[in-house]
């Protein structure tokens, strides 16, 4: 290739062209231009005549020189110019691409990709075979094929969610055969690197790329003394800086925002950098994962689990302290345990109840009043824990003896089991191995843990299946029955030291933790994890998206254990995962995790990623010359005079520059947009959001159609065509409604379309959210276009939501309505949920909502389907079976109805002067 400054040829012989330049010159010069044309009549006279001695002109200069730019361009053009041409490395052997492919190079994969390619493409140039590794797979030989084999799985290849593991083992399946490599570092020193950076150096040259971006990464943040503590990392001393961290999590709706926001700032020269964030209980139970914000790297996320909880637990012991003897105390024990990691709660059963805990513990407390008995049943009819301890009050009540109570979870005997008692045993009882069913499963049994007295369950077909730890004879220690979405559990023995050792151990801590009334805060340990399988609930990719399991497989407690200390890896990628009392996050920088920067020889030359990439000029060059071509040809119709009207010229300009001119998109934009605000202020339009997906797009136009129709027929409005809004492009506020179909695949809005659709929510609009899943796994589901549809809301400001209540203005703003079918027959659809204060009136049968409406209305019956017409007015598609179908489709049309009645008119059929009218036909 011959280089001239920054451009280089490919084929340089052709520039020896130039050299006929100065020949042509003179070629074009001697060949005189085409005559003048001039309409004479004398010129009759000369016919016949001739002339001995003729003249000729000559071109003028400047047209000359025109052409002579023209053939030049040409010739530069088919020498194949290249910009910014790249230093080929000698030697024709074979090449190896390496790519570390973990979550340190996400930040920058796109630069990482493009530059494999180049390499790729300069290889393919130089006739060389290339094979490309990453070295976060499994370590095998490396294949060498012909360049082209590579050119497109190269930019298939993404990153991995953990780092490379033991490199050292790569260095054993290298081939014997010599080679150069090129390793595209994330600059991180990963072990076994040193190694495999022999055995490359002993095949051939090895060059290594490395972006001069920092890595920075979140340690997984910590509930210490009132507050949390976040920890950033970076792997390079530096100069001081500040990065600011976001911390995650859903709102009261479910959606997910940013809860708070802290700022890190690392000092000059140090690679750590702590700070702290202080949040009420309410907030930071919510917290799922803190991220540095503008990093996109699974290391700048850390996953939170249940260390940052801490639960309300609220105490209640039967009897008083006894005066002097603390440890005799029923709950000091209980208190000792919880109180580093949970909120305890004081006050009566009643008074605790409207705190709304998570766990009420009631040590040795025999009856309850029936207030206190109603106030626990709705308590754990909601979700809650009720903790129960024995003791003496309990032994001697008569308490779910003939009859279970409903707060125990077993009958008891009267009286009680001790040693020397009546029912005695010859010595204390140890524990039994906790069976597999029991939460408490894989917890080791210390020896010391022996039980001396305890409460007795009558022998009911139940009780073995709601016992979950016994005694080594087999009499149930621990049993547990649900109540409503809550459980009741009961320890058969007292919460002090009186009846048993239980409490003096450390089991009795490990036990509060499997029965989720504590959460631990430190990392948890393999004892901890061991003798359960751990289920994902989520995932993260090494961009530091999180996304649903899907089918990765649980794993066993230990190997979940394993990877908390050394990092995920294959096949155990970082996320959430669930066991039957807990969820404990696997983050890609764990606790201890050091970040050493990769340093390398001297000897070993280091690139960045940002080299510049070759640009070919030969398409500029002939687009040059054909302008050229298209300037000498309008010269040479002016010099022989047949551009003389000026019209003519204009046009011949005209065109010529609207042919090498982009086109007047913003005009027609402009015109655009005005023909759309036309066409949606002089009537009433229904629009829709465009998905991307046609059939799905005009399935929604022709709903939208059929439900103008029937609106023109049966009320007052008459609609003009629906319309199909993009949502990056049209302004929103000229629909009063917009139907969204949802689909699994379409794109998420752009940051310019939230705002719009948040601006458009906040000042009126309705939005009807029809995921056209029949809602067969409930609002939220898991059915794709469920998950899709949390995805899109996320950012959108959606108030509080609520299943339809029987009164909505929407069951009577135009029809009388009980269920809203579509295609699918359901009522469950979403709604704003209504203000706390609103009550319904004696007499009236609705409560008092005029109070605006709704914004968003979410569902899944597939209303577009059963509205849809032909443009001969037919329907487009079936709706159920005969009559019973027709009838439903009615039913749809008359959904869609009251929908555009309430944007239009708002609660208006909530007001007082129309209850004698809906009273009459309500047949009340």
């Amino acid at each position: 290739m011959l280089l001239l400054g920054p451009i280089g040829f490919t084929a340089p012989w052709l520039l020896l062209a130039l050299m006929a330049l100065p020949v042509l010159w003179l070629v074009l010069r001697a060949v005189p231009p085409a005559p003048f044309r001039r309409r004479f009549p004398g010129v009759a006279l000369l016919l016949g005549l001739t002339d001995d001695k003729a003249e000729t002109d000559r071109t003028p200069w400047w047209l000359l020189l025109l052409r002579m730019l023209a053939v030049a361009a040409a010739i530069i053009a088919f020498a194949g110019p290249v910009l910014n041409p790249q230093d080929r490395q000698p030697g024709t052997g074979p090449l190896l691409i390496l790519l570390d492919g973990g979550w340190a190079d996400a930040r920058d994969w796109p630069r990482r990709i493009d530059r494999a390619s180049a390499l790729v493409e300069d290889a393919g140039r130089a006739g060389r075979t290339v094979a490309v590794l990453r070295l976060t797979d499994a370590p095998q030989a490396p294949v060498f094929q012909a360049a082209n084999a590579w050119t497109g799985r190269v930019g298939a290849l993404d990153p991995q969610p953990w780092a490379p593991a033991d490199l050292g083992q790569w260095a054993a399946v290298l081939p014997q055969d010599g080679f150069d490599s090129f390793w595209l570092s994330d600059g991180l020193d990963h072990p076994g690197r040193a190694a495999l950076l022999a055995a490359l150096e002993a095949r051939g040259t090895v060059t290594v790329f490395e972006s001069p971006r920092p890595v920075v990464t979140l340690r997984p943040a910590v509930f210490e003394e009132g507050v949390v503590k976040v920890r950033a990392l970076r792997a390079v001393p530096a100069a001081e800086a500040e990065f600011e961290v976001s911390a995650l999590g859903p709102d009261p709706s479910g959606a997910e925002r940013e809860l708070a926001r802290v700022a890190v700032v690392f000092k000059a020269g140090e690679t750590e950098a702590v700070t702290d964030l202080s949040l009420p209980p309410e907030l930071r139970n919510r917290l799922t994962r803190f991220e540095i914000v503008g990093l996109r790297s699974a290391g700048a996320v850390s996953l939170t689990d249940d260390s940052l909880k801490r639960r309300k637990v609220a105490l209640i012991a039967g009897g008083g302290t006894r005066e002097g003897l603390q440890l005799l105390s029923p709950t000091h024990y209980l208190e000792q345990a919880l109180e580093p990691v949970a909120d305890l709660i004081d006050g009566t059963l009643e008074d605790v109840l409207l705190a709304s805990p998570d766990v009420i513990v009631l040590a040795d407390v025999g009856r309850l009043s029936v207030s206190e008995s109603d106030g626990l049943l709705d308590w754990l009819e909601k979700g809650g824990l009720l903790l129960r301890f024995a003791g003496p009050r309990l032994a001697a009540s008569d308490v779910s003896r003939d009859a279970e109570d409903p707060l125990m979870p077993v009958r008891l005997r009267e009286g009680g089991r001790s040693v020397g008692g009546a029912m005695s045993w010859g010595e204390p009882k140890a524990l039994a191995p906790f069976p597999e069913n029991s939460p408490f499963h894989g917890l080791a049994v210390p020896a010391d843990v022996t039980v001396r007295s305890q409460v007795l369950a009558q022998p009911d077909p139940d009780l073995a299946g709601r016992t979950i730890a016994a005694l080594a004879d087999g009499t149930p220690l621990v049993t547990r029955k649900p109540v409503g979405q809550g459980q009741v559990v009961l320890v058969h023995v007292t919460a002090n030291a009186e009846w048993s050792t239980l409490p003096l151990s450390g089991l009795f801590v490990q036990m509060l933790e499997r029965l989720a009334v504590s959460t631990r805060p430190a990392i948890p340990q393999a004892g901890d994890l061991a003798g359960q399988i751990w289920v994902p609930a989520a995932v993260l990719d090494a961009y530091g998206t999180v996304a649903q399991a899907g089918d990765v497989a649980g794993v066993a407690g230990e190997v979940l254990a394993q990877g908390i200390a050394t990092g995920p890896r294959d096949g155990l990628p970082p996320g959430l995962f669930a066991g039957a009392d807990r969820r404990v996050a696997l983050n890609v920088i764990g606790p201890e995790t050091v970040l050493a920067p990769a340093v390398w020889p001297g000897r070993i030359p280091v690139e960045g990623l940002t080299a510049d990439r070759e640009q070919a000029l030969k398409g500029a060059f002939l687009a040059g010359a054909l302008a050229l071509l298209l300037v000498d040809i309008l010269a040479s119709l002016w010099l022989t005079g047949r551009l003389r009207a000026a019209g003519a010229t204009g046009a011949v300009l005209a065109l010529c520059l609207l042919a090498i001119s982009p086109p007047a998109q913003a005009q027609q934009t402009g015109a655009e947009d005005d023909a759309l605000a036309l066409q949606a202020t002089t009537a009433v339009v229904l629009a829709h959001v465009l998905t991307g997906d046609a059939q799905v797009d005009a399935l929604a136009e022709a709903g939208l159609r059929g439900l103008s129709q029937k609106l023109a027929e049966r009320t007052s409005i008459e609609p003009e065509a629906p319309i199909g809004v993009d949502l990056d492009r049209d302004e929103l506020a000229f629909f009063p409604f917009l139907y969204w179909p949802v689909t699994a695949t379409q794109p998420l809005p752009s940051a310019k379309a939230y705002a719009a659709l948040n601006r458009y929510l906040r000042t009126g609009g309705m939005i009807l959210f029809d995921t056209r899943d029949a809602d067969v796994a409930g609002f939220g589901g898991t059915t794709p276009e469920g998950r899709r549809l949390q995805e899109l809301a996320a950012q959108l400001d959606v108030p509080p939501l609520e299943p339809i209540p029987a009164d909505h203005v929407l069951t009577r703003t135009f029809y009388l309505l009980q269920d809203f079918p579509g295609r699918h027959a359901g009522r469950s659809i979403w709604v704003e949920a209504s203000a706390p204060d609103a009550e319904q009136v004696e007499g009236m049968p609705f409560r008092n909502l005029n109070d605006g409406v709704t914004p968003v209305v979410i569902g899944g019956n597939d209303w577009a389907s059963a509205w849809a017409v032909d443009d001969a007015g037919a329907p487009l598609y079936p709706v159920g079976r005969g009559f019973a179908g027709e009838r439903q489709r009615e039913i749809a049309y008359r959904f869609g109805v009251n929908l555009i009645m309430h944007v239009l008119t708002g609660n208006y059929k909530s007001d007082q002067v129309h209850v004698p009218a809906l009273l009459e036909r309500l047949g009340q």
